[in-house]
């Protein structure tokens, strides 16, 4: 059976008019990296500074030549996160509530036929989960399940956001991509934000990867963030899985996506995360093609003159000693006291074995009070929250 068009959507799917999508291909497909020149780099360098970097100045940024000027890239994302975060890192936790999963995606551990241990968490065990997070002092949340429908369906969503705000102040969620009306139904039942990995903008690469599974319409992911503002979520993330194919490509995407629905819906709150391919359960080979820890930091720091108001998430897929340097550049969001396996806080507890297998292996495992003691050591300011209620 012939695979479905990546641009075919399903029955069920929302269309939005939106040219958000073409913008960043257009932009992305005439990208040449190797037109700029150290003298472009200076110039956006200066530009920077100023708070008045174009797309073009970004390209340049991006850019291969740009690698020898990282020095000065660090020095400049570190003066602009200073200026508008000052030493406020913000700590969070995923919460993974199901792997099943309905697409097949080469590079996931969740992937539809990977054989795994397949759970979903259950209300009481939704209730077990979040209580030892919330013990741990954090305040935030993101929650987590595979592309699949029929085992985390948008009623059990909704109800694991509603228990996530009696014990947290932020919650989020990463999940298939939904309609309005059913975002509107996750906030509705409490969740703030949105993020979802568009894991590459390449969609020759996106096709060759995403096999089968709704996950593999891609226009229709893409607008995933849009369609969470236009029903009504405070704030949405974005993210490529850097390493799947030309990471420079991607990173600019990334950011240029982020950039057109910032100037749309002004009032978002804009997150990035920057995360780069890990080894998953039966193929421990994979790893990110071409990107160096220097490489993710040349894209840190671009992403950090070019969006200065962003949150910039550094993930736990990534060493403790490159995060915790990051933290001083440019990032200003980690995770802490992360599982991404199903149930594992919990069975950790109680001694006994989780309920189901990882996504990916991570390598920063440290502990929500490591994190905080880390953070202090480097006179950075741990935040919870940075939400106030009224009633």
């Amino acid at each position: 059976m012939k695979n479905r068009d990546i641009f075919d959507y399903y029955p069920h799917m929302q269309k939005i008019d939106s040219d958000i999508f073409s913008r960043v291909l257009e932009h992305t497909n005439s990208y040449d990296e190797s037109r700029y020149t150290s003298a472009d780099v200076a110039q956006a360098l200066k530009q920077a500074s100023q708070n008045r970097l174009s797309i073009t100045h970004l390209k340049a940024l991006l850019s291969p030549i740009a690698e020898s000027h990282l020095e000065s890239m660090a020095r400049i994302s570190s003066a602009i996160t200073k200026r508008y975060f000052g030493n406020s890192i913000s700590i969070f936790t995923p919460l993974y509530l199901s792997n099943f999963c309905e697409s097949k995606c080469v590079y996931c551990g969740f992937q539809k036929g990977n054989k795994i241990a397949r759970a979903k968490l259950d209300e009481k065990e939704i209730h077990e989960e979040m209580q030892i997070i919330a013990k741990s002092g954090l305040q935030e949340i993101i929650m987590l399940t595979g592309e699949g429908r029929e085992y985390a369906s948008v009623e059990y969503i909704a109800r694991a956001c509603a228990i996530a705000k009696e014990y947290f102040k932020v919650v989020g969620v990463e999940i298939y991509p939904m309609n309005v009306d059913e975002y509107a139904v996750l906030h509705e039942s409490g969740c703030d934000f949105v993020t979802i990995f568009q894991e590459t903008y390449a969609p020759k690469k996106y096709a060759r990867i995403h096999i089968e599974g709704e996950k593999r319409i891609m226009p229709y992911r893409f607008d995933g963030q849009e369609r969470a503002l236009m029903a009504g979520m405070r704030g949405v993330g974005f993210g490529a899985l850097l390493g799947i194919d030309d990471f420079r490509k991607d990173a600019l995407a990334t950011a240029l996506h982020a950039h057109f629905l910032q100037q749309r819906y002004p009032h978002a709150e804009i997150s990035i995360s920057i995360p780069r391919l890990r080894p998953i359960i039966n193929n421990r080979q994979i790893g990110p093609k071409d990107v160096s820890e220097s490489r993710l930091l040349q894209v840190l720091c671009a992403y950090r003159m070019f969006l200065p108001f962003a949150n910039i998430t550094i993930s736990s897929r990534e060493r403790a000693g490159f995060r915790d340097h990051v933290l001083q550049l440019g990032a200003t969001k980690v995770s802490a006291g992360v599982s991404v396996g199903i149930g594992e806080r919990s069975a950790k507890e109680k001694q006994k074995d989780k309920k189901g297998d990882d996504q990916f292996e991570i390598s920063d495992s440290r502990g929500v009070g490591e994190m905080i003691a880390m953070l202090k050591s480097q006179h950075l300011q741990p935040v919870m929250s940075d939400s106030v209620y009224v009633g």
